[in-house]
């Protein structure tokens, strides 16, 4: 299983793996594969200054990228609490009365409350570039599309390629024309924010598209070695994988109170998601559970635009976080999501997609 997505990267698997946790992206690196840290959690720069230089002794000298989040809309600057006046007291009494009828707890006295995620914004996720080029990194993907041309260029002096997500081809023709060195296609089925347009479409558009300028990688939908292999066949040279990281042992070791996360994504098929913009603002593929309900109801407002939305369900997040039911989980998470049925390590999990993939292959081949 090797394309030339592995010489660019300087990797032994063409398989990118983006993930909040750095023990499962440190896992994924020294797998063969190229872990992805995603850097949206981290509102101080000197934790992620921290963490990385946690990843640089514990990837085996094998490389690792980072994924920031820059989005193109405003309100993109100002403080937490600047942000916060903006949120209307209607919005703030719909959380408050859902978290009441759902039984969730207020947090304990004596918890540290996390604040809203503001790697949102331009300027905490330009001080993550920062603090990322400080450390031996080997990719800068965006979330959200193409960074300013001002951060590619910045990037570009030292020596890291940039990627970007697209969910079109026009969009992939804009980010390679903005300096992108790769583009991530992104399907309808992905976990987190996504497009309209499934993987089985998008992936040979955009192939199509920029696939003679700069090398593309298929998300959405993507668990196993079969549908790897389908995302070469229709023209990508890597896969950009997710979700399916969320249910291994690794990610436990960073975030232990996610347990009843991970036994909601297990019991979940693949049409327990659902893609809304009550995360962040923005659409965005999430487990459906009773809290994506409630914001279905006919009573419930309108989700703010990105980051207010995420200012304001933060709390909410931490609450339900700390309650540990699984029915009412807010998580990202791809359709994929049925195929997520144990808790397994890293390591498995790469090995039984190269095995999965080397069948699929072999079967392939026969057919000629």
């Amino acid at each position: 299983m090797r394309t030339a997505l592995c010489d660019t990267l300087g990797i032994d698997l063409p398989i990118v793996g983006f993930t909040p946790s750095e023990h499962v992206a440190a896992a994924i690196s020294r797998a063969g594969g190229l872990g992805v840290l995603g850097c949206v959690r981290f509102n101080d720069a000197a934790e992620l200054d921290r963490v990385l230089g946690w990843m640089d002794e514990n990837t085996d000298g094998r490389p690792y990228g980072v994924d920031i989040v820059m989005p193109s809309k405003i309100p993109t600057e100002g403080s937490s609490m600047d942000l916060g006046n903006m949120i209307p007291e209607e919005h703030r009494a719909f959380v408050e009365r859902t978290l009441a009828e759902l039984g969730v707890p207020e947090l304990p006295d004596d918890t540290d409350e996390r604040a809203g995620v503001l790697g949102w914004l331009h300027s905490v996720a330009r001080s993550h570039v920062e603090v990322a080029l400080k450390h031996p990194i080997k990719l800068i993907a965006n979330a959200l599309g193409s960074p300013p041309v001002d951060v590619i260029a910045q990037v570009h002096e030292h020596g890291v390629p940039v990627a970007a997500l697209a969910g079109k081809a026009e969009h992939a023709r804009r980010h390679v024309d903005n300096g992108v060195d790769l583009v991530v296609a992104q399907g309808y089925e992905a976990g987190g924010h996504t497009g309209e347009i499934a993987s089985m479409v998008l992936l040979p558009e955009i192939a199509d598209a920029v696939g003679d300028r700069v090398p593309v990688l298929a998300a959405g939908g993507i668990g196993s070695g079969r549908q790897a292999a389908a995302a070469l066949a229709l023209g990508a040279v890597g896969v950009w994988m997710g979700s399916v990281w969320l249910t291994t042992e690794e990610y436990l070791q960073t975030m232990p109170e996610s347990e009843a996360m991970q036994r909601a994504l297990l019991d979940a098929t693949s049409a327990d998601t659902v893609r809304t913009r009550i995360y962040t603002g923005k659409p965005a593929r999430l487990l459906k559970t009773r809290w994506t309900e409630a914001w279905a109801a006919p009573d419930a407002p309108e989700p703010l635009p990105m980051p207010l939305q995420n200012l304001l369900v933060s709390p909410a997040h931490n609450r339900i976080h700390a309650a540990g039911d699984p029915s009412v989980v807010s998580m990202p998470v791809g359709q994929i999501v049925g195929r997520m049925n144990a808790v397994r390590t890293v390591a498995d999990v790469m090995a039984e997609l190269v095995g999965d993939f080397e069948k699929t292959v072999e079967r392939l081949d026969r057919i000629r």
